[in-house]
């Protein structure tokens, strides 16, 4: 049966080779600090289950000091130059999509197909993870096939990667700390407090209410945390399970999906979602740091009003 820890170990691998291939960098201005950064992620990616609570904790405090005292630099990658990349693009046009598309066809196979098949009685997938399984089997399945057709040099797709993460830095591992914060807000109880004041201001009754103040609610609590999937445990366990679900009899798979998505419509409009919206801002090079959400806003909030009307019509 194939685990999880597949996507755990493919992802530490390539953190791993991104820190050694950082040291090795002599022309890095942080070489050995971002190689230390990437070193520990790539650590708590392979070795996270068995470093124990203490173990993880002593980690992510060092990974916070090491971004936060100096943060961390933007090294020179061996990688093809933008005179060749243009080339590139120009000779094989909208065809270098393809590859990239592998990935989510591969995702969406193993969840419809995949997680279905059994070997001498055993799933072939881990139950439950199936998707998080296959996009890992599609990122393998994209790279080959890039390799194949491109044929670029072995390293290239590592050296790439790090350039990317030298140019993203610390917000490449925002999504994580902010998801785990939402897991330590959840268990600290603060979905029962928003949920107590929630249920004395709503209208008793009201389904269109209870459905506007999930998706509103997760929107704007991902524009606080900068990312939905802090979010979610606290309103879902605030609003989502107890009122729709519970009261008004929505089903647990619907709410959850448009809760998701509401969410992410917060995260088109906040800034706190560095990676997503800051970083592209200075890659770009954009006078206005906040170019991107300003772009996005009409886009969020047409999208957030059609969650919430969909939610209702279906619960």
């Amino acid at each position: 049966m194939i685990t999880l820890d597949l996507g755990y170990a493919v992802a530490g691998l390539f953190f791993a080779a991104s820190a050694i291939l950082s040291a090795l960098d002599r022309e890095h201005p942080t070489r050995w600090r971002n190689s230390l950064f990437w070193g520990l992620l790539a650590a708590s990616f392979l070795f996270g289950s068995r470093l124990g609570d203490l173990g993880n904790g002593v980690l992510v405090i060092a990974l916070v000091l090491l971004a936060g005292l100096g943060g961390l630099g933007q090294g020179r990658a061996a990688t093809t130059t933008r005179e060749q990349r243009l080339a590139d693009a120009e000779r094989r046009g909208d065809h270098l999509f393809l590859p990239a598309l592998l990935i989510p066809a591969t995702a969406l196979l193993g969840t419809l197909v995949l997680k279905r098949i059994e070997i001498h009685g055993a799933p072939l997938l881990e139950p439950g993870q199936a998707t998080l399984i296959s996009l890992t089997l599609g990122v393998a399945l994209a790279l080959a096939a890039s390799m194949a057709w491109l044929r670029p040099p072995l390293l290239a797709p590592l050296q790439e990667g790090r350039r990317l993460l030298d140019a993203v830095g610390w917000a490449a591992i925002l999504p994580q700390m902010l998801a785990a914060l939402g897991v330590v807000f959840a268990a600290a109880g603060l979905g029962d407090v928003v949920g107590e004041l929630t249920g004395n201001v709503l209208p008793l009754g009201s389904r269109l209410a209870a459905v506007a103040a999930y998706t509103v609610g997760m929107a704007v609590f991902t524009v606080i945390m900068g990312n939905a999937f802090a979010a979610f445990p606290v309103m879902t366990a605030a609003v989502g399970l107890p009122l729709i679900v519970r009261r008004f009899g929505g089903d647990p798979a619907i709410v959850s999906a448009i809760g998701m998505l509401s969410g992410f419509c917060g995260t088109l409009m906040t800034p706190m979602a560095a990676n997503f919206n800051l970083v592209p801002a200075a890659l770009l090079g954009l006078p206005d740091r906040d170019a991107v959400i300003k772009a996005q806003l009409p886009t969020a909030l047409l999208l957030l009003a059609g969650n919430t009307l969909l939610l209702y019509l279906l619960t």
